[in-house]
Order: structure tokens, then C-alpha cells, then sequence
């Protein structure tokens, strides 16, 4: 054991050492770019009267393309649109984004402060059918159409939305932070809404390309909220960018103002092709300044947030939920609480030197309440695991509160819990040991190793698999080798040796002690009734979580994929089953609620709900583990046993 144990120090201060390295490495980088959302805004003055604290070129960036139809997303440049001629104006792509999918890149949109402009030329595209090049792109651009994709734009680091009356929700405006490329009227005369709302998208079995947009920014020139001081009628800051997506027949490249009228014929490109068929396609563009000084810069997000249908439903749901939870702690705390205090108070009655006194009730147990379950090396695994992601899943939340976290800082959210979960690695390590340890074991590399590689190798290997797919499929949200060897390298070189740490210190630890002795010789089971067998308990320990939370996992799901006690073990997998419901209603809501299509994007949504669920399972079980095991120590510490 002495041998084992300065092996184990060894190998740990090596670990501690490089972890140290890497780590002031990466604080060193990150230290001057430090960006909190919200106090960096972005003057701007009139293109004719620059000046030092201001510009004037107004850049408009495009992100990828995706579509609720479908669960593949592309790059703006995977169709044929027109493309900006410098790309090196793009913003750099921090590790969330690139996780995410996001490629933000440069457009072709020319945009000067308070400079309007009316039918401005942008490019011409023509296909001849004869080609096998263009007939493909012409395919590629009726499949966006038929999948209903969306143009995602950005402007001031803020998304570009597409307003429109819903309705459904009593004529309530939404603002969608994204608009289609174009829409289908089927054989059957039915379409999307965003042909139903132009009357002249009535041919049956035809494209309608949106080739032309208003864009219409509005900006505040009120009071300077840094500095006190004011624009003037010539600058501000932008507080909303909105767009208007049309459908124009040009006949030839636009000249006036004119040239695009308030009705016109719209752009069609029919389903049938047929050969030597020449299609010509004219891009153009609308820009609109107007000045608005009663919404102040730091609150230009909330005409997003307030036009959204659910957000009353949703508070409401909330509130369900805080209910349902404080309903059923008070209602199981009340009873056991009034069970415990009656049995604690008879057991500590009874006269411990009278052996004529038989135990009786949960008392007649405590010789094997506390025995090692037999699969502790992957409880403990699982354990440490579970705390890594809770310990991860609390601090993001609380950064979240904090606003450092905000949809202006884009791919915070996931850059923080990937460099959160990676530095979790300690905690994790610790735990796994102690209760490793706790339980009698003794091959401590194969714990470590199995903490640090298997739940995370799981992750990874589903991750893997499905980056596979969308990089066959030339999908932007593949992530590139190197950000997979980026990732690796967190991994290997900081997780892991994080996990060694932190096992270090857990097996220098001496095992928890329990407050009752366990018996050499374990108890015969007596037979049980259905309910009190491991399985049907399990399967119905995992309903009361489930019915906290299923309400809000509509909106999860919606913004996911809409852009929008008992024996230890076993307290484990009951709290641990609710992801079992969770993926039920996935699979639910999949059918219900999602028009997704196609295997390869059904094989995506359930690759990527299964690492939810995974991911799910383990804080769930580890919560529950956690606290049954301080519930079960806090009750037979205050029973008197011999």
C-alpha cells in the first residue's frame, strides 16, 4: 500500500503541475479580453460628418441558415446568394459558437449611417438548366425553400427580426429573429406563411424566392447614457433593426427607385425545370433610417423578448412548477417528519440492556442499511460524474443571472460550460475517491481513469458520431478537426489530470464513518410486495420530479430546437429515472410538436436529446443519491443502538 500510495503522489504532483501550467496559460490569454454584455455599446455618426468617438459604415453579418423542418444547418454561402468580396471582415468565433454552428460571416449589404437607399442593385444570378452547376444550385436553393430555412442576420451585434401580426395570439405582433429565404405553394394550393400573406403566391407547384428586403433601422439620439451628453440629429445608436422580405420580378439590373415597386410580380421559379431553361435572379435591397428616443440603448432587447406568444404562459408555467414543488416537499416533509419523531421517540424508550426487546420497523435494519452496493466502482464513477455537471450546471446559472451570460455576448453560454465543466474536474475526482474509498475499494488507478474518461467518453463518442453525419452532409454546425483536437486537448490535458487531483485528496481522506455498525452476515430479504421491489420503484420515484418540470421542458425544447430513499444504489437510479420521462416527452414532443423530416435529422434530434438525457440522468441521480444518503446518517445517528 505505501508503494501504491507514492506512486499515487507522485503521479498526482505531475498532474497539479501541468494543470497549473495550462491553466495561467489560458488566464493569460483570456485576461485581456474580458467583455461584459451590455457597456460596450457602438456610437455612430452620419457617413458625411464622421468624427473621433464614432463611425459610420453600419456592417451587417450572416449567419448560418436553419429551418425548424429540419435539423441540419448550412453556411450562407452552401446556397448561391450573394457573397461579400472581403471575409476577412468577419468577427472572430469564440469555442461556443464554433460548437454551436454559428459561422458569422461578412455580407455583401452596403449600409451607411442615416443614409437611405431605395432598390439598390446587390448582384445578378443566372441559371441556365442546360448546366448541370446551375441546375444544382437551383436545386439547392428550392430544397431551402421547400424546408423552410431562415436567414439569420445580425447588425450591431443584435439580431435582425422580421415582424409580422400572429393570429393565433389576437393579432399580436411576433418579431422572429430570423426570415425564410423563399416559400412553396404545394400542388394542393397550401403554403407557408410566408406565403399566405402575399396574394400574388398563387400558382400551385411553384417556388417564390425573397430576393429583395427592406431593411429598416431604428436608432436612439437622445442623451448619451455614458456620458451625459447628446447625438444631435446626426448620430445615435441602434436600438432595432427590422426587415421586410419581398419577392421581386426584375426584368433587368435595377437602376431607380422605381425599379421596385410597392406591387410588384413576384420571383418564380417553378418545381418543374424544364431544359435550356434560363432563370435570371437580381438581388436588391431598401434601407431605412428612423429615429425613435424613447427606448434607451441598454433596453433594446426587450421588444424581442415581449413580442414572443408563450411569454405569459410561460411565467404562468413557472409558477406551476415553484408550486408543485413546495406543495410535494411540504407534503412528504409533514409525513415524515410525523413518522420519524413517533419512532425515534419509541425506539430510544426501549431499555437497550433488555435483550427480551426484539427491533422492530426501519430500526430492525440498521446493520445493513449502510452495506456497499455491489457495483460501487460505477456509483462512485457515476457520482463524481453527476457532481462535476451539477457543480458546472449552478455556476453557469449564476454567471447567467449575473448578465455575463446575455444573448449579446454570443456563445458565452457554451464557451463557460465547456472551460466550467473542464476545471470541474477536481470535485469530481474528490468525490468519486471518497465514496470509492467509503465503500471498501481498492483499485484506485481504474476509479480515476474510469471518472475522467467514461461519461465524458460517452459525450464525446455521441458527439463524434454526429459530427460525422453533418460533415457528410456539408453542414455548418460540423465542427472543425481542430476545434476536436481543441477539445481533446481540454480533456486530456486539463480535465484529467484535474480528476487526479482531486482523487489525490479524496483517498488521503479517511472513509466516511458511518453512525451504525453493518452487520458481517447480511440479512435475508423477506419477500416484498410489487410496489417495494427495485424496478417499480425506480419507474415511479422518477413521475414526482418529472411532473416539476415537464411544463418547462416545452419551452427548453422549443428554444432547442425551435429557436425559440432507499438502498444507495438504488436512490440513485430513482432520481436518476427522470430522464427516462424526459426523454419520453423528447420523443413526444418530436411527434407533436416538430415538422422535422428525413433520417439523417431524426437520427441527429434523438443523438443529440440522448446526450441531454445522459447528461440529465447523472445530476438527477447524483442530487438524489446525495441526499438520501444524508437523510438515512441523519436518522440512524439519533437512534440508540447497541
Amino acid at each position: 500500500m505505501l508503494i501504491i500510495r507514492e506512486k499515487f503522489e507522485s503521479c498526482t504532483r505531475s498532474s497539479l503541475l501541468l494543470t497549473t501550467t495550462i491553466t495561467l496559460i489560458f488566464l493569460a490569454n483570456v485576461s485581456w479580453a474580458f467583455y461584459l454584455p451590455g457597456l460596450a455599446p457602438v456610437n455612430y455618426c452620419e457617413f458625411n460628418k464622421p468624427a473621433d468617438n464614432c463611425r459610420s459604415d453600419v456592417k451587417l453579418f450572416v449567419n448560418r441558415l436553419d429551418s425548424e423542418d429540419s435539423v441540419i444547418p448550412y453556411e450562407y454561402s452552401h446556397f448561391d446568394f450573394c457573397q461579400a468580396i472581403n471575409q476577412n471582415e468577419a468577427p472572430v468565433e469564440n469555442l461556443g459558437q464554433i460548437v454551436f454552428g454559428e459561422r458569422i460571416r461578412a455580407s455583401p449589404y452596403n449600409i451607411s449611417f442615416l443614409k437611405n437607399e431605395q432598390c439598390k442593385f446587390l448582384c445578378h444570378k443566372q441559371y441556365d438548366t442546360s448546366k448541370r452547376e446551375d441546375f444544382e444550385k437551383l436545386e439547392a436553393l428550392k430544397k431551402g425553400m421547400m424546408k423552410n430555412y431562415q436567414h439569420r442576420w445580425i447588425v450591431d451585434n443584435m439580431p435582425v427580426t422580421w415582424c409580422y401580426n400572429v393570429d393565433n395570439f389576437g393579432g399580436q405582433k411576433y418579431c422572429s429573429t430570423g426570415f425564410p429565404m423563399g416559400c412553396y405553394v404545394d400542388k394542393e394550393g397550401i403554403a407557408k406563411d410566408a406565403c399566405v400573406m402575399n396574394i400574388l403566391f398563387n400558382k400551385k407547384d411553384t417556388f417564390y424566392l425573397f430576393n429583395h428586403v427592406d431593411i429598416t433601422i431604428t436608432f436612439h439620439s437622445g442623451q448619451n447614457e455614458a456620458w451625459g451628453v447628446g447625438f444631435g440629429d446626426h448620430g445615435g445608436r441602434i436600438i432595432a433593426v427590422n426587415i421586410v422580405p419581398k419577392s421581386i420580378q426584375h426584368k433587368q439590373q435595377p437602376q431607380t427607385p422605381s425599379d421596385c415597386p410597392s406591387n410588384p410580380l413576384p420571383m418564380e421559379i417553378p418545381n418543374e425545370l424544364s431544359k435550356d431553361q434560363i432563370i435570371d435572379v437580381y438581388y436588391t435591397y431598401s434601407v431605412y433610417f428612423t429615429k425613435y428616443n424613447d427606448i434607451k440603448w441598454s433596453s433594446r432587447w426587450d421588444y424581442i423578448l415581449d413580442s414572443m406568444p408563450h411569454t405569459n404562459i410561460q411565467w404562468f408555467s413557472i409558477l406551476n412548477s415553484l408550486v408543485i414543488v413546495l406543495f410535494l416537499t411540504g407534503m412528504v416533509a409533514m409525513i415524515l417528519l410525523r413518522t420519524l419523531h413517533k419512532d425515534i421517540a419509541r425506539y430510544n424508550q426501549i431499555d437497550l440492556e433488555d435483550d427480551a426487546q426484539e427491533e422492530f420497523g426501519w430500526k430492525l435494519v440498521h446493520g445493513d442499511i449502510f452495506r456497499s452496493p455491489q457495483h460501487c466502482m460505477l456509483l462512485s464513477v457515476f457520482l463524481g460524474s453527476g457532481v462535476q455537471v451539477l457543480c458546472m450546471t449552478v455556476i453557469t446559472l449564476f454567471f447567467a443571472c449575473l448578465g455575463f451570460l446575455s444573448p449579446a455576448n454570443r456563445g458565452a453560454l457554451m464557451t463557460c460550460a465547456l472551460i466550467l465543466y473542464v476545471c470541474l474536474g477536481t470535485p469530481a475526482g474528490y468525490v468519486s475517491a471518497r465514496i470509492y474509498k467509503s465503500c471498501g475499494g481498492y483499485r484506485w488507478k481504474m476509479n480515476v481513469l474510469l471518472t475522467s474518461l467514461l461519461c465524458p467518453g460517452i459525450v464525446f463518442s455521441l458527439f463524434f458520431v454526429m459530427n460525422i453525419i453533418l460533415w457528410i452532409k456539408g453542414s455548418s454546425a460540423a465542427v472543425p478537426f481542430s476545434t476536436l483536437i481543441a477539445l481533446l486537448a481540454l480533456w486530456f490535458l486539463v480535465s484529467l489530470p484535474l480528476t487526479f487531483v482531486g482523487a489525490y485528496f479524496g483517498f488521503r481522506k479517511r472513509a466516511i464513518e458511518q453512525p451504525v455498525r453493518t452487520n458481517q452476515i447480511p440479512r435475508q430479504i423477506p419477500e416484498q410486495s410489487v410496489y417495494t421491489k427495485p424496478l417499480p420503484g425506480i419507474i415511479m420515484g422518477g413521475i414526482l420530479p418529472f411532473g416539476c418540470i415537464f411544463i418547462q421542458l416545452f419551452f427548453l425544447l422549443n428554444s432547442l430546437w425551435s429557436n425559440q430513499t432507499y438502498y444507495m444504489w438504488r436512490s440513485f437510479l430513482t432520481s436518476g429515472f427522470t430522464s427516462f420521462y424526459l426523454f419520453v416527452y423528447c420523443i413526444h414532443y418530436f411527434l407533436t410538436k416538430l415538422t422535422i423530416t428525413g433520417t439523417i435529422s431524426t437520427l441527429l434530434y434523438f443523438g443529440y436529446t440522448l446526450i441531454m438525457v445522459f447528461l440529465f440522468f447523472l445530476l438527477t441521480g447524483t442530487v438524489g443519491f446525495f441526499a438520501c444518503l444524508w437523510f438515512v446518517r441523519k436518522i440512524y445517528s439519533v437512534v440508540k443502538v447497541d
